[in-house]
C-alpha cells in the first residue's frame, strides 16, 4: 500500500508539530512520590497528542517578529499546551459534555476516573504556571514594553492567566453551559463564547510570542485581532465538523452538540453561511499576518490549512 504523498507545506508542518511534541514532553512531570497517580493522568491527558496549534502559532509569531531564544519561549509554549490540556480533560467529564473518546483515545475520566481526571486538569492548570516560571532566567534583559505593566516576562504572565480565566477561557466556558438546553441564542452570546472559549488561548498564544519577541504595543493589538479571527473562525469550523464531520476522522464522536442542546453558530446561520463567516474571518487574518513581515508563509498557509480540515 503506497504512504500518503505530503505537500511541501503538510511536511512541514508535521515537523514542526513534532518540534512542539519534544518540547512539549519535555517539560512533564516525572511519576514519582505518593501522587504518581495524579501524574501519571496528566501526563497520559498531555500524550494523548493533539495539533499542537497553539505552541506552534506561539513559536511563530515569536520567530516572526525577531525572537531567537528558544530557552525563552519553549517554558510558554508547554505552558500554554498545558492549559489547553486541562481545559479538554474538564470538558469531556461527565458533569459536562461526558465523552469517552478524545484524539481517538479514551479519555482521560474514562481510564482514571472522574475525580482522577478532575484532579489531573487541576494539576496541569497550575503546573502550567510552574513551568512558565521556568523561563524567568532567559527574560531578564528583555526591553520595556509600553502601558501598565511595562515587564515583558510579567505582561506575557499576564496574558497566559488572564485569557486562561473567568476573562477568558473559563468565561467562555461558564457562557456556554449557561447556553446549553436554551431554545435560542443570541448572536452576540455566541460570538462571546467563542471568543473566550476558544480564541482566547490563541489570541493568549500569538500575544505572548509577540510580547517576548520584542513587538511594540501596536503589532501586540493587531496580533490579537489576528487570534480573534482566527479562534473564531476554528470554532465555527469545529461546529460545522460536529455536523458533517466523520468520527474516524476527527477522533471524537459527532454530533455532540445536538445531543447536548447547544445552540451554535452554524444552528442559528446554517452550514453554508457558517461555511462563508469562517473564510471571511481567516481571509482578514491573513491580510493583517501579511501586514507584520515578510517570512510569514507558513503561518498564511496554517491559517488558510486550518480552515478547511475535516479533524
Amino acid at each position: 500500500m503506497m504512504g500518503v504523498i505530503m505537500s511541501d507545506f503538510e511536511e512541514l508542518l508535521h515537523t514542526k508539530v513534532n518540534e512542539c511534541e519534544d518540547i512539549i514532553i519535555g517539560f512533564l512531570p516525572e511519576e514519582t512520590g505518593y501522587q504518581s497517580k495524579v501524574i501519571e493522568a496528566m501526563n497520559y491527558s498531555v500524550k494523548v497528542g493533539g495539533k499542537r496549534l497553539r505552541p506552534m502559532l506561539m513559536r511563530e509569531f515569536y520567530r516572526l517578529l525577531g525572537g531567537d531564544n528558544d530557552q525563552l519561549i519553549a517554558p510558554f509554549m508547554a505552558a500554554m499546551e498545558m492549559i489547553h490540556t486541562y481545559s479538554l480533560v474538564h470538558d469531556d467529564l461527565p458533569a459536562m459534555d461526558n465523552d469517552e473518546y478524545r484524539r481517538g483515545k479514551k479519555t482521560t475520566h474514562v481510564v482514571y476516573g472522574p475525580g482522577m481526571a478532575t484532579l489531573a486538569g487541576d494539576g496541569l492548570l497550575n503546573y502550567a504556571f510552574e513551568t512558565a516560571l521556568k523561563a524567568y532566567p532567559y527574560a531578564k534583559n528583555l526591553e520595556k514594553v509600553g502601558g501598565e505593566i511595562e515587564d515583558r516576562f510579567i505582561y506575557a504572565l499576564n496574558i497566559l492567566a488572564t485569557k486562561a480565566g473567568i476573562y477568558g477561557m473559563v468565561g467562555g466556558q461558564c457562557a456556554d453551559i449557561e447556553g446549553e438546553g436554551k431554545q435560542t441564542l443570541t448572536e452576540d452570546e455566541i460570538l462571546f463564547i467563542h471568543e473566550n472559549k476558544t480564541a482566547a488561548l490563541i489570541e493568549s498564544s500569538m500575544m505572548i510570542g509577540a510580547v517576548l519577541a520584542g513587538a511594540d504595543q501596536k503589532a501586540i493589538e493587531s496580533i490579537k485581532k489576528i487570534g480573534s479571527n482566527v479562534g473564531i473562525a476554528f470554532q465555527i469550523q469545529d461546529d460545522i465538523l460536529d455536523v458533517v464531520g466523520d468520527q474516524a476522522v476527527i477522533g471524537k464522536p459527532v454530533g455532540s452538540d445536538e445531543k447536548n442542546e447547544k445552540v451554535t453558530y452554524v444552528t442559528l446561520h446554517g452550514l453554508d453561511n457558517s461555511r462563508k463567516e469562517v473564510e471571511r474571518r481567516s481571509n482578514e487574518a491573513v491580510e493583517l499576518v501579511k501586514s507584520l513581515g515578510e517570512d510569514n508563509e507558513f503561518l498564511v498557509e496554517l491559517i488558510e490549512y486550518l480552515i478547511s480540515r475535516n479533524k
